[in-house]
């Protein structure tokens, strides 16, 4: 089963589960929304629909994972020879979204809440005290030491200029008459 979505001026082939970066859809984080741009449509068992341009009453269900940026992307502007340079940057908005369902068919199994964590509490004290051995095979976290900053090494400028060399001169003597 699967659904060619349309949304934000791109297509979109998205599977129930399936998890797609979409442009920024207005929501919060855990939100559903409805996606009812709907351009083909293939439920398995019956044939393939395709509209024209949509297909009518159906619609795919999503879950806002996360509104996020992209990454900046430059913008440089030049004019050789006229000393015109131009630098701007753009991030574009855009929204995580992941597909629950399909038409209302094809729904992923329900995962439990996060608030309603269920604690199971162990039957034995030996489960909840590690061992020596677990205890050895931790790793502890590295300490990364700052690189020690180079000194920079001024070089010393004479003050002394130097004598500027005389030509000789080519010009040969002229004799004037009189």
């Amino acid at each position: 089963m699967f659904a060619v979505v349309k949304t934000g001026g791109k297509q979109y082939r998205v599977t129930p589960g399936d998890v797609i970066v979409v442009e920024k859809i207005i929501g919060e984080t855990g939100d559903k929304v409805k996606l009812d741009q709907i351009l083909m449509i293939d439920e398995g068992e019956k044939e393939l629909k395709i509209g024209s341009p949509i297909v009518a009453g159906v619609a795919v269900n999503c879950i806002v994972l996360d509104q996020s940026r992209t990454d900046k992307i430059l913008v440089f502007k030049k004019k050789r020879r006229q000393g015109y340079k131009r630098t701007k940057g753009h991030r574009q908005d855009q929204t995580v979204l992941r597909i629950i369902d399909i038409n209302g068919k094809g729904a992923l199994p329900a995962k439990p809440a996060k608030n309603q964590v269920t604690k199971e509490r162990p039957e034995s004290p030996s489960e909840t005290t590690p061992t020596e051995s677990e205890l050895t095979t931790e790793k502890k976290p590295t300490v990364k030491k700052a690189a020690s900053k180079k000194k920079a090494i001024t070089k010393k400028t004479s003050t002394k200029k130097k004598s500027a060399t005389k030509k000789k001169s080519t010009s040969k003597n002229k004799t004037s008459k009189s």
